[in-house]
């Protein structure tokens, strides 16, 4: 395995089982001899046969339609040569990760860690408005990204595209481990997403306030006001937190 590359990956999707992917999309993040982390070469998408019709509600979304995948491979014998690449991965990356997980599974990905940039985000740049992968692309302008190449939005190889380059900016502000280490917990919200506290930052709300939101459904909420009552030395409710990834910001 390369420690030096990092594959990005986006998925389309016809629903919501197990096999549903209709494409996937994909850009490497390479890491330079001088140190630097840059987008490679190695880049592309395929269509995917989902085994069934894609819903015109999906459809609308990527306009993907039934005969561009009618002769494509099914995703079970296509997700290994994406996935698992001569040479190896260091991880792999996507937006909102745990979306692109609930497909490629460790046995198609061989185990390999992943890095969920919309979690790395909220901590490396907390003052940003929202932290959609577009509203990324729009509210930073990633140096060097060809507008054209990301478009269209909710295309597979135009999603990594964007993606990868907050991938980049992030690799070249904080070590690879440290991403790994924020994509593996729930994500750290700058602000209250909802409620009667919605838009002020954690630090300015009550104790009160902190004590509900650490019972919330949402396991990021919860995580991100149980972490503000520990540095405020306070004891956060020990209900165990279920692994489902939040609201978009």
């Amino acid at each position: 395995m390369t420690a030096s590359r990092i594959r990005v990956i986006d998925l389309e999707t016809a629903g919501n089982g197990p096999y549903d992917v209709c494409e996937i999309g994909w850009q490497d993040v390479m890491l330079a001899d001088d140190g630097v982390w840059s987008l490679a070469d190695e880049r592309g998408a395929l269509f995917v046969n989902p085994g069934r019709p894609i819903s015109p509600e999906t459809m609308a979304i990527h306009h993907i339609i039934d005969e561009y995948v009618a002769d494509a491979p099914l995703w079970k014998l296509i997700a290994l040569e994406v996935l698992q690449p001569q040479g190896g991965v260091a991880a792999l990356a996507a937006h909102r990760a745990a979306f692109e997980q609930r497909y490629c599974t460790p046995r198609l990905s061989g185990g390999a860690p992943w890095i969920c940039t919309w979690k790395c985000a909220l901590r490396l740049w907390p003052h940003l408005q929202s932290f959609s992968n577009q509203m990324l692309r729009y509210q930073r302008m990633p140096v060097g990204m060809v507008h054209e190449v990301g478009l269209p939005a909710h295309r597979a190889f135009p999603d990594a595209y964007v993606t990868a380059h907050h991938l980049r900016d992030m690799l070249n502000q904080a070590a690879i481990d440290q991403l790994l280490e924020w994509s593996s917990q729930p994500g750290l919200l700058p602000r209250v997403p909802a409620g009667s506290e919605r838009g002020k930052g954690w630090q300015d709300i009550s104790d009160q306030a902190l004590e509900h939101y650490s019972k919330d459904r949402d396991v990021d909420v919860r995580f991100t006001a149980e972490t503000e009552l520990r540095r405020r030395g306070g004891v956060p409710s020990e209900e165990p937190m279920s692994p489902v990834q939040g609201r978009l910001l």
